[in-house]
């Protein structure tokens, strides 16, 4: 070799790598798609550098392999990232050992001494004596490798991003709507016969409760309160479902069985058999004073006398609806309120609260605030108030529900 041969190579090598890494870096900026990245990759590798095999794996959610480029795939097969590669955190320039037949070179490309890729190379020389020319490039490898890892990273929590946000305007919108199913408290009745007020604190963007009031007729009101099992949007889309059957058959001469049994198929249908929904319903007559109820599993309703400041509870009268097939037996139970009274229905979210050691807070909570004549948007507030139950709250492990009213 002629002196000043060896300078010149070498500024002729270090213009490539300048061009090449401009280059990446300009496709980068350019926002060009992973397999657009992965092409430069592989052509800088194997064209200019005159790589034979390339196997690039990445980790993002989990270890992948990214490209492969003249390795037989039963390499790939063969390699588990945690169990063959996690150990290396140099390059390694001998690979004798299995699984790496035919690997040359494994280049770890560390963030923060975390791998995050692993470049395993064979070179296309493999019959060539000596120390083999990649080795003079092993750290410009190992540094575009990088480069292209992080770009191609940084596009997979974009468009992670990107997905997410636009969950978020989803679940935004399904809480929304949601909310609409829920009667607000402006529009329900507060007279001299019947005073009503709801409350409704979801866990999640979107819940799996629904309450609802109705006027059946002049004197005929109809209430219900529900709890579908699970949480998140399959639960709120069955409950939208629900409700928008229900509105449909509950009427003021409807038979509250058939009403239950009708529901049931709804939801076997609709869950296909993975979901059911816990259900208390009532139809109330403002002059007879008779209430007829069916309580389909849920949490029993509590009952407050005013005038003798007695309290009773509204026990299941059948199983939730969606249990089964078909419902085994369906029983609606009546009740004359003879002095003026309190109804509070409510959701499990409220009565398994526990209280400091752990027990379930029960039926406590409500009989302590409904006990006394005051409104049950005041009993409703105070009660809210004092067991904390805003958004946000971590003792809070699922939907919260009341819908409450003064029969007078």
């Amino acid at each position: 070799m002629t002196p000043g041969r060896l300078p010149k190579d070498r500024l002729k090598m270090s213009k490539f790598k300048l061009d090449a890494l401009l280059d990446i870096t300009l496709s980068i900026n350019a926002n060009l798609p992973t397999s657009d990245l992965l092409k430069k990759y592989e052509s800088i590798l194997r064209d200019d550098l005159g790589i034979g095999k390339i196997l690039l794996y990445k980790h993002g959610e989990q270890w992948e392999a990214l490209l492969n480029s003249g390795f037989r795939d039963n390499l790939q097969t063969n390699i588990d990232v945690k169990r063959d590669l996690l150990r290396f955190r140099e390059i390694q320039t001998e690979v004798a050992q299995k699984p790496f037949k035919g690997v040359d070179f494994i280049i770890p490309v560390l963030n923060n001494n975390i791998p995050s890729a692993y470049v395993l190379i064979g070179d296309i020389d493999e019959e060539g004596e000596g120390m083999s020319p990649l080795i003079k490039h092993l750290n410009f490898i190992q540094t575009i490798s990088g480069i292209i890892v992080v770009a191609i990273e940084n596009q997979r929590l974009f468009k992670e991003s990107l997905r997410q946000e636009a969950l978020r305007r989803e679940l935004e919108l399904a809480a929304r709507m949601q909310t609409m199913l829920i009667p607000d408290n402006s529009r329900l009745p507060a007279d001299d016969r019947i005073r009503v007020q709801g409350f409704y604190n979801p866990h999640y963007e979107v819940g799996g409760d629904y309450y609802d009031f109705l006027t059946l007729s002049e004197n005929v009101i109809g209430f219900c309160i529900a709890d579908v099992s699970g949480k998140g949007m399959s639960a709120a889309l069955l409950m939208s479902n629900f409700q928008a059957s229900l509105r449909s058959i509950f009427t003021v001469e409807a038979s509250l069985e058939e009403l239950i049994r009708k529901l049931n198929a709804l939801v076997v249908v609709n869950s296909a058999g993975e979901r059911f929904i816990t259900l208390f319903i009532a139809r109330y007559n403002l002059k007879t004073r008779v209430l007829e109820y069916v309580n389909a599993a849920h949490n029993p309703p509590v009952t407050v006398d005013l005038k003798t400041h007695r309290t009773a509870v509204l026990r299941q009268s059948c199983v939730g609806v969606g249990m089964l097939d078909e419902m085994p037996w369906v029983r609606t139970d009546y009740v004359t309120l003879s002095n003026p009274t309190k109804i509070i229905c409510y959701t499990d979210g409220l009565s398994e609260l526990k209280d400091d050691a752990g027990i379930d807070l029960g039926t406590a909570p409500i009989i302590k605030h409904f006990g006394d004549r005051l409104p049950v948007s005041d009993n409703i507030r105070s009660l809210i108030n004092d067991l904390d139950i805003h958004p946000g709250n971590p003792r809070l492990f699922d939907d919260v529900s009341i819908l409450a009213m003064e029969l007078l």
